[in-house]
């Protein structure tokens, strides 16, 4: 059978991620990694993981554990949840949240729930490759996301608009963001709400390594801000993406989402439709595990990747040749490089792997239009201090004779 004649054209727009071809390379003793944007899992909580799976599989909660359940998402966990968020300045209830199979489900509903083919996305540049693989199945145009910029907004509706559709949303992650590592200011989150409020669109904060600060002064999250400016989590525009990939495992694929109720009740029907309802074994433990050690544990993950961000920024300093430049995030797991013009990440990470067995991912990936060859992202997370010295100086040996 010639299956390219029944496959739907969306299919045209949807490409195999380079980071999830990259993590296989973990796998080879060998390699230092700085590819895969992932926990330590040295670090994962696996006996209070276990624990609560043996307590709830033993207890009386086990048949609702193993039955099928709520869309909306098991309600002692959406409440500890709305307890996190108005701590943060998000106060909300249960029904402003849904538990979503990690926050990459989350942003494949939201595609599919504002865009139609040639609606306008206005992403970051460079942004989270996994939110262009959630919005490209859905068939969007990409436009530069700079709050900063002097562009005006009816510049960026005229252009949706010849394009055959309108501006939906601007999406960003604002803490630390996958892949430079960088955060929004203040000013930059309150005109980025200017400029939602003048086109009338949504606003997607992917917050996923919000908890992951090290140092320097938290900033309010973008739907705290609007919060403080409406009053009423029903008036606001903004779509909070949480999740626990980052903080307690990613394996257990558990994330959520905090919005007016008018959307989480639309997001609900999807995953009705998708799926019915994330794991409730899963969103039990993670309710169990988060409501023992979730403070001292996420202090636990400072304390370490704050560390290694240390160690990865003394190594650029110390080996990098002149000509290349890199970001310095106060929290996260990324350092985000750029190389002098004219050199190409993809290039770099083919000799990498072959001469220095140092792994990192390749800065065009991360744009919507394929550009910016010379970028690369290092990831801090996984490696230890004497991994990110060591590989650090050979990629910085490999630069320098590039």
């Amino acid at each position: 059978m010639d299956w390219q004649k029944v496959l739907a054209e969306r299919n045209t727009r949807m490409k195999a991620s380079e980071i999830r071809e990259l993590l296989k390379l973990l796998d080879q003793p060998e390699i230092i990694s700085f590819a895969g944007g992932i926990p330590d899992p040295a670090l994962f909580p696996t006996q209070a993981f276990a624990d609560a799976m043996h307590a709830t599989l033993t207890g009386p909660a086990s048949g609702a554990a193993l039955q099928y359940s709520v869309s909306e998402g098991y309600r002692p966990l959406r409440d500890w949840i709305a307890g996190q968020m108005a701590a943060i300045g998000v106060p909300c209830d249960a029904d402003n949240i849904l538990i979503t199979s990690g926050s990459q489900q989350a942003l494949d509903y939201l595609g599919k729930l504002f865009l139609d083919p040639d609606d306008t996305a206005l992403v970051t540049w460079p942004t989270y490759m996994g939110a262009l693989g959630a919005f490209n199945a859905y068939q969007p145009r990409y436009e530069r996301l700079d709050p900063h910029s002097n562009r005006p907004v009816e510049a960026l509706a005229e252009a949706a608009s010849e394009a055959g559709g309108r501006v939906k949303f601007a999406y960003l992650s604002a803490d630390f963001a996958n892949p430079t590592g960088e955060t929004l200011d203040r000013a930059g989150r309150e005109a980025l709400l200017d400029m939602a409020e003048s086109l009338d669109i949504a606003v997607i904060e992917d917050a996923a390594y919000q908890v992951l600060r090290y140092d320097g002064a938290p900033v309010a999250p973008i739907l705290a801000l609007e919060l403080a400016r409406k009053g009423d989590l029903e008036a606001c525009r903004t779509i909070y993406c949480g999740s626990f990939s980052k903080v307690l495992s990613p394996g257990l694929r558990v994330g959520w989402v905090v919005a007016a109720k008018p959307v989480i009740a639309r997001l609900v029907l999807m995953k009705q439709a998708a799926d019915l309802h994330s794991p409730t074994l899963n969103q039990i433990a993670t309710d169990h595990v988060a409501r023992a050690i979730f403070p001292e544990h996420v202090a636990r993950l400072r304390s370490v990747y704050a560390a290694r961000r240390d160690a990865m920024l003394a190594a650029l300093a110390q080996h990098m040749p002149e000509g290349v430049r890199w970001t310095r995030p106060e929290g996260g797991m990324f350092v985000w490089l750029t190389l002098p013009e004219g050199m190409d990440g993809a290039a770099l990470l083919a000799q990498s792997l072959k001469t220095e067995k140092v792994a990192f991912v390749p800065g065009r990936a991360f744009f919507a239009d394929g550009s910016n060859g010379n970028t690369l992202r290092l990831a801090f997370s996984v490696a230890d201090e004497a991994m990110i010295a060591e590989g650090i100086r050979r990629l910085g040996r490999l630069i320098g004779g590039a």
